[in-house]
């Protein structure tokens, strides 16, 4: 039977792995080197830009198979905690007429860093590919 907390955490892994692998794709597709100029336009370096795009496109695909869970969250909450102070923080939560707010990217944030933090990502490859002996 099905625990329940194990079916939220996989919503919570598919969902986030979906999301920023949507993004990471957009990156690439929408054309990299605008997201580079926006990042230099910041005082970022533009391959930073490349960086998170391999990043949320790879980390994405890993997070929907569930590998390497835990490190692929943690990369993401860099990702969104960036995104909100260097980015979204002045627009405010609800964004204003430029901008979106950061509300989605907390909430982004929020959930990679709770995976990040969880002990075992259910129903994943990762528990096949490195089950213990205690399992």
């Amino acid at each position: 039977m099905v625990r329940k907390d194990e079916l939220g955490l996989t919503l919570l892994r598919l969902s986030l792995g979906v999301t920023f692998l949507i993004h990471g794709f957009d990156k690439f597709q929408s054309g990299i080197a605008g997201t580079a100029g926006f990042f230099e336009s910041l005082g970022m370096p533009g391959f930073a830009a490349y960086v998170v795009a391999l990043i949320e496109l790879l980390g994405g695909i890993a997070m929907v198979l569930g590998l390497g869970t835990r490190i692929v969250a943690a990369l993401f909450a860099i990702i969104m905690a960036v995104a909100i102070f260097k980015v979204k923080l002045a627009a405010g939560f609800l964004g204003n007429e430029q901008m979106a707010g950061y509300e989605l990217d907390l909430a982004l944030f929020v959930i990679s860093v709770y995976l990040a933090l969880k002990s075992k990502s259910f129903w994943a490859l990762e528990n096949v590919i490195f089950r213990s002996k205690k399992d």
